[in-house]
């Protein structure tokens, strides 16, 4: 399953690397049947250990306009009072989530619906008030994951498919950003297996002009990040996810990919897409 050799140490043993994708989907591929549909296919196609971390589109905001509850974000971060957590934690955990597992399952693929509470894979602390009170909102520390507890039950054949809900440890759930729960996962994950973390998103990857799709940067090392930041090429909103990006790398994460969920497929096939992400070469 996706397995790697290496000599480790002086005795010529080879030690045994299972390859993990960890892929994350936005609210724009879930809100998309279709395009949900395909992808999800493409992910079960993948070979070797692989975790499927998904957000949650617009069905929250829908459902909490339905029930009179008025959504309230801050510079495009949600505020998670105590009505709007009963929301996104019956839509992320509930619906989306058991949706996923379901058409996973018809593809073949032996998903299980999780949160961070679950199995208490994923731990987070609620985040501090500073100049906003973000509400029941999450922040996933160091040693917040239990690698050994994920890892015996991807070996027991199950494909976790984490939704953007953690835990405090004292009973609280919390909404926590699901771009920060695939990195976590991946950077822990990385001292068990040789782990790619993968962003699937609409656009092709990170682009030069973003109104442009044919202006697609293949590769990106920190080196070249710094002079399109410098250059202003690369700027907003792809900053965040970018900086979590190259700092998984540097915490032993293989690679980083940026990409369309509608290119995953081309994995299966040994052909490049997106945006890769890499240490210096």
């Amino acid at each position: 399953m996706g397995r790697i050799g290496k000599v480790s140490g002086n005795d010529n043993k080879v030690e045994v690397i299972n390859s993990l994708y960890i892929v994350k989907i936005g609210g724009n591929v879930i809100d998309n049947s279709e395009n949900l549909h395909n992808f999800l296919k493409d992910f079960t196609a993948l070979d070797g250990f692989k975790i499927l971390v998904h957000g949650g589109g617009k069905v929250a905001t829908q459902l909490s306009e339905t029930l009179g509850i008025e959504p309230k974000l801050v510079d495009g971060r949600r505020i998670t009072d105590i009505e709007t957590l009963r929301v996104v934690t019956m839509v992320y955990g509930g619906l989306i989530n058991k949706n996923i597992v379901a058409q996973l399952q018809r593809f073949g693929t032996n998903a299980i619906g999780l949160t961070g509470a679950d199995g208490d894979f994923i731990r987070a602390k609620k985040r501090p008030v500073k100049t906003i009170d973000y509400g029941f909102v999450g922040d996933i520390d160091e040693n917040s994951i239990k690698s050994t507890n994920l890892k015996s039950l991807m070996d027991a054949g199950f494909t976790p498919v984490f939704c953007a809900l953690t835990h405090d440890g004292e009973g609280q759930l919390l909404n926590t950003n699901a771009d920060t729960i695939a990195s976590a996962l991946a950077v822990t994950l990385s001292e068990l297996y040789q782990t790619t973390l993968i962003y699937c998103f609409e656009k092709k990857g990170v682009l030069k002009d973003i109104d442009d799709e044919d202006s697609l940067i293949q590769e990106i090392d920190p080196q070249q990040y710094e002079v399109l930041k410098t250059q202003q090429i690369i700027h907003s909103g792809m900053l965040p996810k970018l900086d979590n990006a190259f700092t998984a790398i540097a915490c032993g994460v293989k690679a980083v990919i940026i990409g369309h969920s509608n290119d995953l497929g081309k994995l299966k096939h040994n052909k490049p897409f997106g945006t890769l992400l890499s240490k210096s070469k």
